[in-house]
């Protein structure tokens, strides 16, 4: 299958070109030129299929023209190497609890799937893999290609603004992987990086390629837990709404895929906090990027996301995007007071991400009877531990192999906000 840009669908490249060059020369985002629609029947029979199996069928719909099927089946068990369990919180509301990878958040799936990929599709070649992160993307994006070998990972991150653990899971793991402590917002550390790929000198010397959502093989992958999902649900004949905490808005663009390969989904919510670009734009303001502003559900704290452009371009259609998405915000107090509610009233604990989601459910839902809804829990409490401790007043219990990154040692690289000096930086690693 070819890829096109989102900025010019004229101009086609192979999967191997989309998944390395990772952004578009005209700054667009890859998309595949056909969404494949998946047969009624295999909806039918989710239920019956693991997570695997259902992998198979998906990916193997979107990429069997690229790879075969030895590999197809290879991507999918390393990508699916642990569950993503559906929990009842309340009636006819559900948590996808996406946290049980090895840095516990949602972008275990697409980590793990892009580094397998670009392996298979990288030849002999040094590749530097830059990221820039709000959080979570560092973590699982340096676990994923943690000594994988000929490919260099390169983190930039806003100083100060990211939670302890988040920050120790890709500072503390040498090798292979880089840490650059940037002094600005996470907006400032993405244009750092565009401005990378776009560099014609700069990539003359080297291959330069992203893991953030803005790659394909980051993104793509992130819509076989919608599938999982629906698989997991009782049986119902209520609409079914996804809400999804958003700040690139990678992940809700990954269940719009699902649902424009044939997933019954009647709705989404773009759950954010006060970083509300897109909620605003859902309510007729013209779309417009803004500082981002920091807040306890810091992987959100994106003014200007990426992913928007893949909400347009899957929805083409005036209106339909505003008919498909409900957009909503919530402030810190807001989402500290839904953590203690439902945890007194259920005894789930939720982390501020999830909070928002839930939030954004539970507000849709109010106005709009008959619905079944699931939100994404995206990250497990405890990477917010001084946060979600706070709020419950007791301690949360961290996983062991969470609890281990505690000890490491941080080791990091100061950076200015500044494009040129990270050139310079890049250059001196050639």
């Amino acid at each position: 299958m070819k890829f096109y840009s989102t900025n010019n669908k004229d101009q086609k490249v192979s999967l191997k070109e989309a998944v390395i060059k990772g952004l578009a020369p005209d700054q667009g985002l890859y998309m595949p030129e056909e969404i494949p629609i998946l047969h009624p029947s295999f909806i039918e029979n989710l239920p019956a299929l693991s997570f695997q199996e259902i992998g198979y069928e998906v990916i193997n719909a979107v990429f069997g023209k690229d790879l075969t099927e030895e590999q197809i089946i290879d991507l999918v068990d390393h990508t699916l190497s642990f569950d993503a369990p559906l929990v009842k919180v309340e009636e006819d509301v559900y948590s996808l609890e996406l946290f049980h990878g090895p840095t516990l958040a949602f972008k275990d799936f697409g980590a793990r799937f892009c580094s397998k990929l670009m392996s298979l599709l990288v030849e002999n070649q040094k590749v530097r893999v830059l990221v820039a992160t709000s959080g979570d993307t560092g973590s699982a994006v340096a676990n994923g290609f943690y000594k994988v070998p000929g490919v260099e990972v390169i983190i930039l991150y806003p100083t100060g603004k990211v939670s302890e653990l988040q920050e120790k899971q890709f500072t503390t793991l040498g090798e292979n992987i880089t840490a650059l402590e940037v002094d600005g917002v996470f907006d400032d550390c993405q244009s750092m990086v565009k401005e990378a790929f776009l560099d014609q000198e700069l990539n003359k010397e080297m291959l330069l390629t992203s893991a953030n959502s803005i790659n394909i093989a980051r993104w793509i992958p992130q819509c076989l837990y919608y599938f999982y999902a629906y698989s997991r649900l009782p049986a119902s004949d209520k609409k079914l709404v996804f809400s999804v905490p958003s700040g690139n808005f990678g992940n809700i663009a990954a269940g719009m895929l699902a649902e424009r390969m044939g997933l019954p989904i009647h709705t989404f919510v773009a759950a954010t906090n006060v970083n509300k670009v897109v909620p605003d734009f859902l309510k007729g303001v013209p779309f417009r990027a803004r500082p981002s502003l920091q807040t306890i559900s810091n992987s959100m704290d994106v003014g200007n996301p990426s992913n928007f452009y893949r909400l347009l371009d899957l929805y083409p259609e005036p209106n339909t995007l505003k008919e498909m998405i409900r957009g909503y915000f919530y402030d810190d107090a807001t989402t500290r007071e839904a953590m203690q509610e439902v945890k007194a009233k259920t005894g789930y604990t939720m982390d501020p991400h999830g909070a928002v989601a839930y939030l954004g459910l539970k507000d849709f839902m109010a106005t709009n009877p008959g619905y079944l809804g699931v939100f994404l829990e995206t990250a497990h409490p405890g990477k917010f531990r001084d946060v979600v401790e706070a709020v419950h007043q007791e301690e949360v219990v961290l996983p062991e192999r969470l609890a281990a990154f505690l000890d490491g040692e941080k080791k990091t690289e100061r950076m200015a906000n500044d494009y040129q000096e990270f050139k310079a930086y890049l250059l001196s690693k050639k």
